[in-house]
């Protein structure tokens, strides 16, 4: 029995880092997208309405029917007025940080971005934007954790080709364009459109030059209007193309202000629906106050794994704030951008 169990272990491990070492069918990805603007388009950084804003994700996936996914991001943008046109350029950066399987498997990225927003407009806020984003990508596993006949037989794994650790660089790059969609600022919508790993840059645990990270386009919209002076709705949407692998996620949010002036309420309170299509249905409640915003949601899987899965995927909790400096020349009474 205890032998079956190593093998089980065995097993396990090799899924957990062959296969998502080598094939690399999926990026790392948040059910709620909407809180990791830099992760979907470097041309998103600094579309809020604000002169900074620092975001935190953390996703706890698969419990259920194996040793899952801990996925953690961190990601920060600082906004500064350029010349005295209404241009603007944001300076930030994205932590990414993935942890799965037996054999720990353990993707860490660190990757800066800027983003220059060219006003179109005199009269509205309508920004074409440019965005690129780079960094080093580190992937390692414990290789103490996997077991195969040479380690009952030599006492090492045998896998003399394999690396437990290496790094690479990559980057992406992107454009957004964002207006308001009547003289209502809050009434805005954005479009935007990124190329990822465009570096291709190799990435193989068996030193295997032909295996290389696929470049991915990622396509995103968003959509706010007023329902009336105390709620509005927002929709969002991704569409991500790697390979022959596509995934569409998007819904809806309906927001309700609470206090007596609605142009600082004393909080606003969210609720809404995601779908990840053939995947999971995503329900989102989310509040803002003074500057924070706070959401929780939870993937209700629907794909064919449901049997194992029992319909559970993965529970996201995020934290976000947004504030303006004292500077002089902050973006407070200069521009406002959507927010989203």
């Amino acid at each position: 029995m205890k032998k079956i169990n190593k093998h089980i272990n065995l097993l396990m491990g090799l899924v957990s880092v062959f296969l998502g070492g080598s094939l690399m069918a999926q990026d790392i990805h948040f059910s709620q997208f909407f809180e990791t603007p830099l992760l979907r388009n470097p041309g998103l950084a600094g579309i809020f309405t604000g002169d900074y804003r620092l975001q935190m994700v953390y996703r706890d996936q698969w419990r259920s029917v194996t040793d899952g996914y801990k996925t953690g991001s961190l990601n920060g943008e600082y906004k500064l007025s350029v010349g005295k046109a209404d241009d603007f350029l944001t300076v930030g950066g994205q932590v990414l940080f993935d942890r799965a399987g037996t054999a720990v498997l353990q993707t860490t990225s660190v990757l800066p971005v800027i983003n220059y927003h060219k006003s179109l407009s005199t009269d509205q806020n309508r920004y074409l934007s440019l965005g690129f984003m780079g960094g080093v990508v580190n992937r390692r596993f414990d290789r103490s954790k996997i077991t195969t006949d040479d380690t009952y037989t030599g006492g090492f794994d045998g896998e003399n080709t394999v690396i437990p650790n290496y790094t690479y660089l990559d980057g992406s790059v992107g454009m957004s364009y964002n207006s308001n969609l009547n003289d209502d600022p809050e009434d805005n919508f954005y479009l935007g459109i990124a190329y990822h790993h465009f570096a291709k840059s190799k990435n193989s645990f068996f030193r295997d030059p032909t295996v290389q990270l696929n470049p991915k386009w990622v396509a995103s919209g968003g959509l706010r209007f007023g329902v009336n002076e105390y709620s509005y709705i927002m929709l969002q949407m991704d569409h991500s193309v790697q390979l022959k692998y596509h995934e569409t996620v998007g819904g809806v949010m309906y927001g309700m202000k609470f206090g007596p002036e609605l142009d600082k309420p004393n909080y606003v309170l969210h609720g809404g629906l995601f779908l990840r299509w053939e995947d999971a249905l995503i329900p989102v409640i989310k509040i803002d106050k003074s500057g924070f915003s706070f959401a929780f949601s939870y993937d209700v899987n629907i794909s064919k794994l449901k049997p194992a899965s029992l319909n559970r995927g993965g529970f996201e909790l995020s934290l976000s704030y947004i504030g303006f400096t004292n500077r002089n020349n902050s973006t407070l009474e200069r521009l406002r951008c959507p927010r989203f």
